[in-house]
């Protein structure tokens, strides 16, 4: 009797266990893979911004995974609303969670709630076309805004408000979200770090992107590009000679403007109905290497303020959670007798796209090396408990119409390979017309 093994979770994590699972077992194996949105990928599709075509293309090699004869994907399914804990291990033999890190840490400052206070994520989910987020949810009505962080995601962030609609017009961004960047209001950008350059995130080929922008001029001030020496690695060493050859360079009165700032922490977001400022410390290391205020303070007169210092998984219903690591505890992927964990889920919001392969690797041998030998309890049952429950999921064949439906929505408006479709609506009319 076949290995059945579910995996809930269809971003980068979740594929590349079901890959490692049908590799690695030396028996048979069947692999249902659960996503509670209509479309896999993840973090692939709704994470990576829309001009890196080169990273987006990883979705060929995860698509190659679900069309294994092994492996099958079911759409639309959410882990506490429509099946439990304890109805996957009726029906499977072990189960992976691979959800990943779905949510911004928050800066716990004064202000944080006010309306034009969000998280660097719901921007990125509102450019990539996630059905969490209304295609109308942002404006960009306000002439400076402020993002949070130095690491990538800031950086996408900061590209996509600088580059003119034009420049993304042959991307797959929303036609809806194309327009509201066509009426962007935005002339100035500013990126905030709390530490200086050499503590940065960001890698130096996204970092060096910014440098190429035509339709904004980026600036660094002198004295904030300041490094007291050290033995800096050769990626922290090019971030800081990309950085201070841009505070040596002058603006060339491009329509606009991006302000790389270090050595500042946001205190308190001002305003009443909205944001209407973001008051920043000037910081410096202390003795013992923390972060700590001078009392020494400016304010920013931004209408907008998008946090980008972190990420966090959240809870999921029925499964051992840890808030002081915001993650699952495991042992080499280990959860509990049959439930394993991959990717940030299990270790956190760290490493690029192909650390989850690995990671991956690990929880299937640890899954296998456990139910080696053991009896066999896995059924195909689940289309049988969502059916009682009136779930009917979405296949990969009705993936693939979504698919259609967006390349030729691409051809009627004239721009590149693909629009994403807006909406879970548009996406559910496209795969049952």
């Amino acid at each position: 009797m076949a290995l059945h093994v579910a995996v809930i979770g269809s971003g980068p994590a979740g594929i590349y266990t079901a890959e490692a699972l049908v590799k690695q077992s030396a028996e048979p194996v069947r692999v249902d893979v659960l996503e509670r949105l209509p479309t896999p990928y993840g973090l692939v599709r709704y994470g990576v911004a829309p001009d890196h075509t080169s990273i987006k293309s990883i979705a060929g090699y995860l698509r190659k995974v679900l069309e294994l004869p092994q492996v099958r994907f079911l759409g639309g399914v959410t882990l506490g609303e429509h099946l439990s804990v304890d109805d996957l291990l009726g029906v499977y033999d072990a189960v992976v969670y691979c959800t990943g890190a779905m949510v911004d840490r928050r800066l716990g400052i004064p202000g944080e709630d006010l309306p034009g206070s969000v998280a660097a994520t719901d921007f990125v989910n509102w450019y990539c076309g996630h059905p969490d987020v209304d295609a109308g949810r942002f404006t960009l009505d306000s002439s400076e805004v402020a993002v949070i962080g130095v690491g990538n995601v800031a950086v996408d962030v900061v590209r996509v408000l600088a580059k003119t609609a034009d420049e993304l017009r042959a991307t797959d961004v929303p036609h809806e979200v194309l327009e509201r960047l066509e009426e962007s209001q935005v002339k100035a950008i500013h990126m905030i770090g709390r530490r200086g350059p050499e503590h940065a995130k960001f890698t130096l080929k996204e970092l060096r992107e910014l440098g190429e922008l035509a339709n904004a001029d980026v600036c660094v001030r002198p004295e904030e590009a300041v490094v007291l020496g050290g033995d800096f690695p050769r990626q922290v060493q090019g971030n800081i000679k990309v950085l201070q050859g841009w505070a040596e360079r002058e603006p060339a009165g491009r329509p606009r403007r991006l302000d790389v700032r270090f050595w500042l922490r946001p205190v308190e977001i001002l305003g009443t109905e909205r944001v209407e400022g973001l008051r920043l410390e000037r910081t410096r290391l202390s003795d013992e290497g923390r972060v700590v205020g001078t009392g020494e303070y400016e304010t920013l007169p931004v209408g907008m303020v998008l946090r980008s210092v972190g990420y966090r998984s959240v809870p999921l219903p029925g499964v051992p959670f840890s808030e002081q690591t915001m993650t699952v505890p495991n042992q080499a992927g280990r959860v509990r007798d049959r439930e394993y964990v991959a990717g940030w889920l299990k270790r956190g919001p760290t490493g690029v796209i192909g650390t989850n392969k690995s990671d991956a690797a690990e929880t299937v041998r640890t899954l296998l090396a456990d139910l080696a030998g053991r009896e066999r309890v896995g059924h195909d049952g689940v289309g049988a408990v969502l059916a009682a429950r009136g779930v009917r999921p979405v296949t990969y064949d009705e993936w693939l119409a979504v698919e259609a439906a967006e390349a030729e929505l691409a051809k009627t408006l004239g721009r590149g390979d693909r629009v994403k479709l807006a909406g879970l609506e548009a996406m559910l009319r496209a795969c049952r017309p």
